[in-house]
């Protein structure tokens, strides 16, 4: 029950209290003119107690009815115009009716396991970034080492080689780390849609702004944290470009050392 309900409820509760309080106002009245109405004689004392009568009849009855008015128009108006009780059943069915449609379908494509990998440590690293756990963050580096491998050493590959090597597998872990904090966010904020879903089936009138307040501050952290992805998209992308220019620096170099060769040799006596 709402508290202007609540508040109804004490004014017609207040109504009748009201009256038997001026009806016993009026008989003090009437029992302290007794003795002088003893006096005046019976005549007198039957046309006093018929005009206390009359006046709570016309006077505060016409009072408490134009009162009651009053607030059936209220009434009327809130549950008509200001929170209409109809449209508000009818988005709670609504949402009801929604959530037994297609709840069970979205818990199920959410909670779909869909590893593929099938040997050892391509299992554990699948494991590592589908979880959806940030605390095994640390067990990224590790895995990804046993699939793709460490960097060489020095004397298997030239420096410029070991960087690009090095910058490659610091983009792509990046990119799996975030995927996995993606997904931590993201069964959060599924948790947090679902608690304003049951809620705007049973919330009360007038209430509807606060859930709506809610439901934006939902979609902007999943504003920022698709932005957070596409960042991470665009790093990635970077270094790819980064790294194919890099190879056409290292053709450039060999090409020019092959050519500085040829003319050391053509220009040997």
């Amino acid at each position: 029950m709402t508290n202007r309900d609540t508040e109804s409820t004490h004014e017609n509760s207040e109504k009748p209290r009201m009256a038997k309080r001026w009806l016993a106002l009026f008989v003090m009245g009437g029992v302290l003119l007794v003795p002088s109405a003893r006096a005046a004689g019976l005549g007198d004392i039957l046309t006093l107690l018929n005009t206390i009568t009359r006046t709570i009849q016309s006077d505060i009855g016409g009072t408490l009815g134009v009162m009651n008015t009053i607030h059936s128009s209220m009434n009327t108006l809130h549950q008509e115009f200001v929170w209409p009780v109809a449209l508000i059943n009818q988005a709670k069915s609504f949402v009801t009716s929604m959530h037994s449609q297609y709840g069970s379908l979205m818990s199920q494509i959410m909670f779909t396991r869909n590893n593929s990998a099938t040997l050892v440590n391509p299992i554990q690293l699948e494991l590592v970034f589908r979880n959806g756990q940030s605390g095994s963050l640390g067990q990224i580096q590790v895995s990804y080492a046993n699939v793709y491998h460490a960097p060489p050493s020095p004397n298997q590959a030239r420096p410029a080689q070991r960087n690009m090597i090095d910058m490659d597998d610091a983009l792509a872990m990046g990119s799996l780390k975030t995927a996995v904090l993606s997904d931590q966010t993201t069964q959060t904020l599924l948790t947090l849609a679902d608690s304003i879903e049951q809620q705007s089936a049973t919330a009360a009138p007038g209430s509807a702004p606060i859930l709506s307040l809610l439901a934006k501050v939902a979609n902007l952290e999943t504003q920022a944290y698709l932005s957070k992805m596409l960042a991470a998209e665009l790093r990635q992308e970077a270094g790819h470009l980064a790294h194919q220019n890099a190879l056409l620096k290292q053709s450039a170099t060999s090409t020019q050392n092959l050519q500085n060769q040829m003319q050391q040799v053509l220009s040997h006596p």
